[in-house]
């Protein structure tokens, strides 16, 4: 059963999210729910979609690096920041460094899309090229720490980061407060255990379910063996779900996600298209997994939930590479 003072042997807690979403608020968006009858009718019940393709720099990412790089000291800060990101946490981590003046450098693989290191390079961040792998994305930016003194601030893993994206859970909740499950996408994990942190500690009831790429499974078989299963070999279009869940992570999502299901990239991509058409928005590949979640078979079947919060993580497409 769920305690509450549990949540305080966790990275973070629910007086860390509240503090992180007062410091944060001169900066990120309050991020609209929206509702599409078409959706509910598929899916078969009434869904609530919290919309961070809407936020600053496209994603939810903005909440934590924004949260990370306020609550740093000015001595640290006046030395920069450092982190290695395929793009949405890039940007949002180079977005929040312009807010202090000071310099932000990303390790990026060659395989992110253009777009996104576009706009990285457009926040006047530095960015430093690496293959697509995260030992090569770790060595890169342990490369870069020694050579600049700048402070890493990591994708997901972090008590910082954690808090900063249980923002969302926290305005989901008060927005919608009667919610009977809330469904994230997971990759790293710090988007789905801020959720959890937030929701449980508000709502000890309600049920939180996660999304994954069948490409990229870690989390669900993590779950399944009861310990922390790294990434390997990830191959899916949901370019920002290809990292491992993380110490900080992990625990929280083990002790409080009732279950990761995980979808085919052909579904992510018709949830994708869909949700394009009838909603009329644009999220990206790693959004479109939680919304082809909520409408497969194996959701479905599942009794006494009625009213789903479903967060759209973020909306960072490469309009030159769709992928219908």
């Amino acid at each position: 059963m769920f305690n509450p003072s549990n949540m305080q042997r966790y990275a973070a807690n629910l007086n860390a999210v509240r503090d992180a979403s007062r410091r944060i608020a001169p900066h990120a968006h309050r991020t609209p729910v929206l509702t599409c009858a078409t959706l509910d009718a598929l899916a078969g019940r009434q869904l609530f979609f919290k919309c961070e393709n809407f936020q600053k720099v496209g994603a939810f990412k903005f909440r934590g690096a924004c949260n990370a790089v306020l609550r740093l000291s000015d001595e640290t800060a006046a030395r920069g920041v450092v982190t290695h990101s395929s793009g949405n946490h890039a940007q949002a981590l180079a977005l929040a460094a312009t807010l202090r003046n000071i310099q932000a450098h990303i390790v990026m693989p060659t395989s992110a899309m253009p777009v996104k290191r576009r706009a990285v390079e457009g926040y006047g961040a530095t960015v430093y090229p690496c293959e697509p792998t995260l030992a090569a994305r770790e060595e890169m930016a342990a490369q870069v720490i020694e050579q600049t003194g700048a402070v890493l601030i990591p994708p997901y893993d972090h008590p910082d980061i954690i808090a900063g994206q249980g923002t969302v859970g926290l305005e989901l909740m008060d927005e919608v407060p009667d919610l009977d499950a809330i469904i994230a996408p997971v990759g790293g994990g710090g988007l789905l255990s801020g959720v959890c942190i937030a929701a449980k500690a508000l709502n000890p009831s309600i049920r939180i379910f996660a999304a994954e790429p069948a490409g990229a499974d870690d989390a669900a078989r993590s779950m399944a063996a009861g310990r922390l299963m790294p990434q390997t070999n990830p191959n899916t279009i949901a370019d920002g779900l290809l990292t491992s869940l993380g110490e900080h992570t992990w625990p929280i999502i083990r002790d409080h996600v009732e279950r990761i299901i995980t979808v085919p990239d052909e579904k992510i991509v018709a949830a994708m298209r869909l949700i394009w058409e009838r909603m009329k928005i644009i999220i990206e590949p790693s959004s479109a997994v939680a919304v082809a979640m909520v409408l497969g078979d194996d959701f479905k079947s599942l009794d006494s939930i009625s009213r789903v919060g479903v967060v759209l993580s973020g909306g960072n497409v490469d309009l030159s590479q769709l992928p219908w």
